[in-house]
C-alpha cells in the first residue's frame, strides 16, 4: 500500500514537472517570437508621393529590426534632412508597423537669385523646381534665425504675409518690404512691430493718400513721400 501511495506522488510529481517545464517552454517562445519579429510595414504620410517614397527608401534599413528596438532617433536622423519638414509624429504599431505623420511647411517667399529655391515657414531653404506659387522674392544674405523672427512680428501685425511683393534684408540687420500695391516701408532694427503696425495706419489713413515711401528708420521720426 505504501508502495502504492509513492508510486502515485512520482506521477503527479512528474506531471507537474512537465506542466512546469511545458508552460516555460511556452513563455519563452512567445517573448522569442516577439524579439524576432521584424518590420514589415512602414506607414508615411503627408509629403508629396516622391518625398514620401525617398524617406521610404531611407528607412528600409529598418526592416531588419525589431520595432520594439527602433529608436525614434534613428528615424529623426532620416527626417532630418528635409528642410520641407514642419513637424512629424512617429507611433510605433506592435507587431511591425511604423506610423510616420508628417506635416508640411508652408512656403512664404523665394530667393531673388534663385527662383527654384523657397524658404519654409520654418525658416529653411528648400529646393522646388515645380513650385509656381506668387511668393515674395527676398533680397539679401539672411539665416533662419532673422527670417523667423521678421516673420513672427509680420504674423503679429496688421499686415497679412502674403501683402508683401519683396523683402529686402540687409547686413545691419534690418528689414524693408514692398508692398503689392507699391509702397516701399523701411523698417528700424528695433521696435519691429510696433513701425509695421504704424506703417499699417498710415497707409490706411487718407492724409498720406497716394504716398508711396513710408521711412521709419529713425526713432520717433517720420518720413513719408
Amino acid at each position: 500500500m505504501h508502495q502504492l501511495i509513492d508510486k502515485k506522488n512520482k506521477i503527479i510529481i512528474y506531471l507537474l514537472f512537465l506542466f512546469i517545464l511545458s508552460t516555460t517552454s511556452g513563455k519563452f517562445i512567445e517573448n522569442q517570437d516577439a524579439y524576432f519579429s521584424k518590420i514589415n510595414l512602414i506607414n508615411i504620410e503627408g509629403l508629396s508621393n516622391s518625398n514620401n517614397l525617398k524617406i521610404f527608401n531611407e528607412l528600409n534599413n529598418l526592416s531588419y529590426k525589431n520595432v520594439l528596438l527602433i529608436e525614434k532617433e534613428e528615424i529623426q536622423k532620416v527626417l532630418s534632412k528635409y528642410n520641407i519638414i514642419a513637424e512629424y509624429s512617429v507611433k510605433k504599431i506592435y507587431p511591425s508597423t511604423i506610423d510616420i505623420k508628417i506635416k508640411q511647411t508652408k512656403l512664404v517667399a523665394k530667393l531673388s537669385n534663385n527662383d527654384q529655391l523657397l524658404v519654409g515657414a520654418n525658416g529653411m531653404l528648400i529646393e522646388d523646381k515645380k513650385n509656381i506659387e506668387i511668393l515674395p522674392y527676398i533680397f539679401g544674405e539672411f539665416n533662419s534665425r532673422d527670417f523667423l523672427f521678421f516673420k513672427k512680428n509680420i504674423d503679429k501685425s496688421k499686415f497679412n504675409f502674403d501683402e508683401l511683393k519683396t523683402l529686402y534684408f540687409f547686413p545691419l540687420n534690418r528689414w524693408d518690404i514692398l508692398t503689392n500695391d507699391d509702397i516701399l516701408i523701411k523698417l528700424p532694427q528695433n521696435n519691429l512691430l510696433k513701425s509695421l503696425n504704424l506703417a499699417h495706419k498710415i497707409i490706411g489713413s487718407d492724409l498720406f493718400k497716394d504716398k508711396m515711401l513710408i521711412d521709419l528708420r529713425v526713432n520717433k521720426h517720420l518720413v513719408v513721400k
